[in-house]
C-alpha cells in the first residue's frame, strides 16, 4: 500500500500484536488537522448542495474524504481510513429500513408496515450506495489510504432498526421463534453484504472499519448488541450470542462495542465467545469516560479473559496512571488530541511501557 502514513509499517505491527493481546495501540477515533503542508494539493470539495448531497453523493463524498485526509495527522496509530458511514445500523437500510439525512450522521428510521419477511433486494438504492460510495471512494485513494467498511451492524440491532425496538421485544416475549428465524436471515444477509462491500474495498486482504477506525489483516467487524440493555442476560445468551458467535468464527478480527453501564451485565456471555477478539467499553453520557479509573477493574476482567481492550475518550493526564494499573498489552487507547504535539506528548509516555 503505497500511503500516506509515514509510519504505517509500525502501526500495523502494533495492530498484529493488539490482535494477539499484546502491546499497546494509541490513537484516536476521527482525525485532525496535521501540522505544516498538506499531502497533495488538491482543491476542496464545493459545499454540499443540501444535505442529501451530503451523504448520499458518492463522487463529492469521495472528493471530500480525499481531501480531509490529504490535510489530517497520522502521527503514533491514528489511521488514514476514509469514513464511508452511511448511518448507523445501515444494513437495516438495505434490507428496507429509510435514511434520514441529518446535519451530523444519518438516522435509521424503522418500517411501519414491516412483516416477518427478512430479505434482501439486490436493486435496493441503500444497498447500491453502499456499492457506488465505495468503489467512488476506492478509486480516488489509489492506495494512499484505506477505504472503511461502514457500520452495518447486526442481529437484533439490525431487527430492531427494521420494526422497532418495542416489537422486538415484545416478539422475544411472545413469538422466540420468529425473531430466531429472522436473526437467522439477518446474520446471513449480513455475510453476503458484508463480503461484497469487503470485496470493493479490502488491500490485499487486508481491510478497516469505519467505526473507531480499527484496522486488520483480514477481514475485521465492529460487532454490538445495544438493545440487550433492555434484557437480561438469559436472554442475550438466547437472541444474541448464537449469533454473535457465528459472526466470530466466520470473521477472523471482531471487536465488541459494549455500549453503557446497562449493557455490563452481559461481558461473562461475551468473554464465553472464545472467537471475539476485543472488547470496547463505551460508558454512556452522564458517566465518567473511558480513561477513568472506575473502569480499571472493567478492563482487568477483559484482559483476563483472553479478549484485548479499547478505552475511548482517554485524556493525556489521565493515560500515564492507566497504563501503571493495567500494564502495556493488550491496550487500544483512543485519546481526544486536539494537536500534534499532545500526541507526540502521549506517544513518549506509552514508549516508556514499550521498552
Amino acid at each position: 500500500m503505497n500511503t500516506w502514513k509515514d509510519n504505517w509499517e509500525a502501526s500495523r505491527q502494533r495492530y498484529l500484536r493488539w490482535w494477539r493481546q499484546q502491546g499497546v495501540i494509541l490513537s484516536m477515533w476521527e482525525h485532525m488537522p496535521k501540522a505544516g503542508a498538506p499531502r497533495e494539493r488538491v482543491a476542496a470539495p464545493a459545499p454540499p448542495r443540501d444535505l442529501s448531497q451530503r451523504w448520499f453523493d458518492p463522487a463529492w463524498r469521495a472528493d471530500e474524504l480525499h481531501y480531509q485526509l490529504s490535510r489530517s495527522s497520522l502521527k503514533a496509530d491514528i489511521l488514514p481510513v476514509a469514513n464511508t458511514q452511511l448511518g448507523p445500523g445501515s444494513l437495516a437500510g438495505i434490507l428496507g429500513a429509510a435514511l434520514e439525512a441529518g446535519p451530523d450522521t444519518i438516522w435509521i428510521k424503522h418500517r411501519s408496515d414491516f412483516g416477518d419477511e427478512v430479505a434482501l433486494d439486490q436493486d435496493n438504492p441503500c444497498y447500491r450506495l453502499h456499492r457506488d460510495l465505495l468503489t467512488a471512494c476506492k478509486a480516488r485513494a489509489e492506495g494512499r489510504y484505506l477505504v472503511g467498511m461502514p457500520d452495518l451492524m447486526e442481529g437484533l440491532d439490525v431487527l430492531a432498526a427494521l420494526k422497532g425496538p418495542e416489537a422486538v421485544l415484545m416478539d422475544m416475549a411472545l413469538r422466540p421463534e420468529v425473531v430466531d428465524g429472522q436473526l437467522r436471515a439477518i446474520n446471513a444477509l449480513y455475510f453476503e453484504v458484508f463480503d461484497r462491500l469487503y470485496d470493493i474495498i479490502n488491500d490485499e486482504g487486508e481491510m478497516a472499519f469505519c467505526y473507531f477506525s480499527i484496522w486488520a489483516p483480514g477481514k475485521c467487524s465492529k460487532l454490538q448488541s445495544d438493545i440487550s440493555t433492555m434484557f437480561s442476560e438469559d436472554d442475550f445468551r438466547r437472541f444474541a450470542q448464537p449469533y454473535l458467535r457465528e459472526q466470530c468464527r466466520r470473521i477472523p478480527y471482531t471487536l465488541y462495542h459494549l455500549d453503557g453501564v446497562g449493557a455490563m451485565r452481559h461481558l461473562d456471555a461475551l468473554l464465553e465467545i472464545e472467537e471475539l477478539s476485543a472488547v470496547q467499553w463505551t460508558p454512556g453520557v452522564g458517566q465518567p469516560q473511558g480513561g477513568d479509573p472506575c473502569w480499571y477493574p472493567l478492563y482487568r476482567r477483559i484482559l483476563a479473559g483472553g479478549k484485548s481492550v479499547m478505552a475511548n475518550w482517554v485524556t493525556l493526564p489521565e493515560l500515564r496512571p492507566l497504563l501503571d494499573n493495567l500494564g502495556g498489552n493488550g491496550l487500544h487507547l483512543s485519546l481526544d488530541f486536539t494537536s500534534e504535539a499532545e500526541v507526540e506528548q502521549a506517544m513518549r509516555i506509552v514508549e516508556e511501557y514499550q521498552r
